[in-house]
């Protein structure tokens, strides 16, 4: 009798998608535009944010940018060093935007979820 360490569990597929929000084209808010969102709330700081994500801050003020150039109000304000300290905050609209962002994650997760069973028994004769 083989053991239990030696059956092999059936390798059943399991639908996943990715999120992000394009305007004229290009993208607005992605994972990682919100994951830094996040992050700049947590600590206040873009280059602390980026630290925390592995991205270097070039990528991270890019990110930054964009979301704030393809939006209709800015989603973080930032401010130089100096006697006051710099940093970064999001906006009412950032947080907003995350907010619906994480939302449609959400709902959409929730959708591939409930397609997993009929998609695993259309290719039940392929899985192996």
């Amino acid at each position: 009798m083989p053991s239990s360490r030696t059956k092999k569990t059936p390798r059943l597929p399991v639908i996943r998608g990715r999120v992000w929000v394009e305007i004229g084209g290009a993208s607005a808010i992605t994972e990682a535009g919100s994951d830094l969102i996040e992050q700049i709330e947590a600590c206040g700081s873009l280059s602390e944010a980026a630290r925390r994500l592995g991205f270097s801050y070039r990528r991270a003020w890019l990110l930054m940018d964009s979301m704030n150039r393809l939006w209709s109000e800015p989603v973080i304000r930032t401010a130089t060093g100096g006697a006051r300290g710099g940093g970064a905050r999001v906006t009412e609209f950032g947080r907003e935007l995350l907010s619906s962002y994480r939302d449609l994650q959400l709902q959409m997760e929730h959708l591939l979820d409930r397609a997993t069973p009929a998609f695993r028994t259309a290719t039940r004769p392929i899985v192996r």
